[in-house]
Order: C-alpha cells, then structure tokens, then sequence
C-alpha cells in the first residue's frame, strides 16, 4: 500500500536532516511541512530527497501535520504515517507501526511510550501524559495508554474523514476525539520514545496540557 511520512517542523536545523536520512531507510514517500521555521531548518530540508513545504509564519504543530496529510491524500496515499521531528523517535519502527493497518487489524495504530520499558520517560514528563490519558478516556471512552503521542499510523479514510480544526498541540487529542466518535478500529503498539536535553526543551510543559484543554473547551462549547 502506497504509504507516506508526514513530518511537522518547526526550528529544527539541529535535527532534521538525521531524522530524514533515517526515515528514508523505511519509507520512500516524505513529506515535510516546515512550520514558519526562524532558522535554516527549510534550506535544509529542501536539501533531502523529500517533498517540502512551508508556512511563510508559525501556525502549529496540528496546522503543519494537516497540510501535510491533505498533500499525501492528494498524491494517492492508502496509509500516512506522522513523525516527529525533534529525534525522540525511531525510525526503524516503522514498518510496525503500520502493521496492523496491512493486516486488516487496525485503521489507527498508536504508538506508546509506556508498552515500551526502553522509554526513558522523566517523571514531571510522565505525570502530564498521565493527566492527558484521563483527560482521554473521560471526553472519548477510549482506554489508551499513551494519548499524546506524535508516533501513530492511519488509513487513507481515517484520514479524509477526520475533522482537524485545532492548529496546535490540541490536534492530538482532536484526533483521538474524531476516531472514537467514528468508530474506527483502534490499536496500541510499543514504541520506543528516548528523551534528550534537546527535546525536553521543545517538549510540551504544564501549562501547554492547560492550554490544549482551554483550546478543546472553547472549540466546543464556543
């Protein structure tokens, strides 16, 4: 099945060309949406054999994932597979990820960091994706144990059916939001999740969980 990597970045010249090289390795079809980025990041990605797109100034993580999948669906993708940037992930769990998809198992696959002990997950880390899984299961139903994590695999119908709104970190929970309440087949698979100095100071913080459920409540309610 034709398959894409859609990749989110945002000021990640540090980064991107390793995770890029790596991810060829496993999937040939990339494309990269530099999200208004303020250093070289988009020269650099514009240097590797990937399709390359960019917001002329920063909307979001969830704004840079959605221009990214309509471009895949656009250019026949079946499966589309979103990737992070910041080099927490591993590339070569790639084909497991989608796996459950090619089996007729899944039309979701989410990869969790807590299936996987070789995730070094720090504790201030943990306690917010801790809250995160609750704050799923009591607005979708959905027993996870991993809710915000960027590492997930989809069907080219999943795709085209979700309703992305929210442009930034919200996404995610949006996305497991329009999943449950379109009944689409689920599943959790182990990944492998290192944290760095590097993408803990990228990473999401308290306040950014804060704002993800003020940003769910006013699309809702207002």
């Amino acid at each position: 099945m034709k398959t894409f990597v859609v990749i989110a970045a945002f000021n990640e010249e540090k980064k991107i060309q390793k995770i890029l090289h790596d991810v060829r390795r496993y999937c040939q079809n990339i494309i990269v949406v530099d999200d208004g980025s303020e250093d070289k990041t988009f020269n650099l990605i514009r240097k590797c054999r990937v399709v390359s797109l960019r917001h002329l100034f920063n909307r979001g993580q969830g704004a840079a994932l959605k221009t990214g999948i309509d471009l895949a669906l656009n250019n026949g993708a079946e499966i589309i597979i979103t990737f992070d940037a910041d080099g927490q992930m591993s590339p070569k769990e790639i084909p497991r990820i989608v796996k459950p998809i090619l089996d007729g198992k899944a039309d979701v696959v989410l990869g969790s960091r807590f299936l996987d002990i070789r995730s070094n997950i720090p504790f201030s880390r943990k306690l917010i994706l801790k809250m995160a899984i609750f704050f799923t299961k009591i607005t979708t139903g959905l027993e996870l144990t991993d809710s915000h994590n960027g590492f997930r695999a989809m069907t080219a119908e999943v795709a085209k059916r979700i309703d992305l709104q929210q442009d930034r970190m919200a996404h995610a929970s949006e996305i497991l939001n329009e999943v449950a309440k379109k009944k689409f087949k689920i599943m959790e698979i182990p990944v492998t999740v290192k944290y760095s100095e590097y993408s803990l100071n990228k990473g999401q913080k308290a306040s950014g969980f804060l704002k993800i459920i003020l940003d769910l409540f006013f699309d809702k309610f207002i």
